[in-house]
């Protein structure tokens, strides 16, 4: 089966801006939840990886952080994190949406 390498990179770049948001500006909030959606996403990732069809939790995980910072960034205007990570999650439903309309073919 396929390993959801974008989805990996996705949670590995929710989790290091959750970091980097606490290091720079002492955000504990941006640590808790950079480290909680950045887990959520990498399960999230790996339930695709053993199932393709299996998006919920993928599905539930970028819709709430494009949400979030969606509202974010509408208030702010600031493209780093809200408009990245907004984009991002924006780019990761549309990648799940295509995944289900048209799957990969099974190479025998």
């Amino acid at each position: 089966m396929a390993v959801d390498w974008l989805g990996y990179a996705f949670a590995a770049l929710t989790a290091t801006g959750g970091i980097v948001g606490y290091i720079k500006a002492g955000s504990f909030m941006s640590l808790v939840g950079g480290l909680v959606f950045g887990c959520l996403a990498a399960l999230g990732s790996f339930q695709v990886s053993q199932n393709p069809k299996n998006i919920l939790l993928s599905f539930g995980t970028y819709g709430t952080l494009a949400v979030l910072m969606g509202v974010r960034f509408l208030s702010s205007w600031k493209i780093m994190p809200a408009g990245l990570l907004t984009g991002a999650s924006l780019f990761m439903l549309l990648r799940l949406g295509l995944g289900l309309l048209w799957p990969r073919k099974k190479h025998s």
